[in-house]
């Protein structure tokens, strides 16, 4: 599994009316890209309140960040094989919703992914699949089943030595969810945190229509291939249109199944909607990797979620539960 490729945009048609503001800001956070939009009753209020959205996100990645040597989860990851390390309770029920979604999918989501060796490349200078004894090595330090979590200390402890442990599938959704929770407690009426694509939403645009959020057509990335009409809701995507290769004829994403290290084969696209983006993020994630079948199977399982697939050959799939009046324009 590795970080996904995100196609939402937000599409905002009225900046002002009703005596409300809209503001937004764009800038850098946990190694992507954020997109802060607040509607207030004027522009002091909104500046303010992205301020502080900025602020809690930065908070959240100094304490889960993988790549930052100072945050708790590179502590437990330097600390593999020698001892538990002891957590804040946010960063250890974070690591426990993630391992029991690594349970849930029986490995097709990993959160121990982060120790994968990076073997397949997507950048054009592949010229040979991997050996199967390279791709198995790959992923010999990868498995959720040595994670042992201690609620009563607040600890993690990964089993094996080189293991590590990693929020790049989560993070953003997580981060996202909770800067809405912090907004919705102080009042703000609207708005939408989009990390790298994993949105959270809430309220309604100043001119009272709800949020529009188009999703990006996999075959003409320059194309919007439809748009979703969202309110109080998440929605992520995972796709592979990007970063794949292809091999005697078949496109293998660059989105890796953690259990085995090979990239995920017959989907291109995954949107996953639902009440929080952190579910959303692992869900689509996940459905990229089981495959259209395998994947309604398991969001079966959540009932509050539901999905659009495409297929490499650009079949649109939507789950049963699917309600949204779209018309999906390849």
């Amino acid at each position: 599994m590795s970080t996904k490729n995100l196609f939402l945009f937000l599409l905002v048609w009225s900046v002002s009316c009703h005596c409300q503001v809209l503001r937004k800001k764009t800038t850098l956070l946990m190694g992507g890209r954020f997109d802060i939009t607040i509607v207030a009753q004027d522009s002091a209020t909104a500046k303010e309140n992205i301020d502080a959205v900025v602020a809690e996100i930065t908070r959240i990645e100094h304490l889960i960040s993988d790549w930052k040597p100072t945050s708790q989860i590179s502590e437990v990851n330097q600390n593999a094989g020698i001892r538990p390390v002891k957590v804040d309770k946010e960063v250890f029920e974070l690591t426990q919703r993630a391992l029991e979604f690594s349970r849930i999918t029986k490995g097709a989501f990993d959160i121990s992914f982060a120790a994968m060796d990076r073997i397949w490349k997507f950048d054009g200078s592949m010229t040979e699949m991997p050996t199967a004894e390279a791709i198995k090595k790959s992923v010999e330090k990868v498995g959720y089943q040595n994670i042992l979590l201690d609620s009563v200390q607040s600890t993690i402890f990964l089993k094996v030595k080189g293991m590590k442990i990693g929020f790049g599938a989560l993070g953003e959704g997580y981060a996202t969810d909770k800067c809405r929770a912090m907004m919705l407690a102080k009042g703000i009426p609207a708005g939408i945190i989009n990390g790298s694509g994993d949105m959270s939403t809430w309220g309604t645009q100043p001119n009272g229509k709800p949020w529009n959020i188009g999703i990006t057509n996999p075959f003409r990335p320059e194309k919007i291939m439809a748009v979703v009409p969202l309110r109080q809701e998440a929605v992520t995507t995972s796709g592979s249109y990007e970063k794949y290769v292809v091999f005697d004829g078949k496109r293998y994403s660059h989105i890796i199944n953690p259990a085995t290290g090979y990239p995920a084969t017959g989907l291109c696209s995954v949107t996953v909607f639902g009440p929080n983006a952190e579910t959303a993020n692992g869900l689509s994630t996940s459905l990229m990797v089981l495959g259209h079948q395998q994947g309604l199977l398991l969001l079966e399982k959540f009932a509050d979620y539901s999905c659009i697939m495409i297929t490499d050959n650009g079949k649109v799939i939507r789950s049963k539960n699917f309600k949204k009046k779209l018309k999906a324009k390849l």
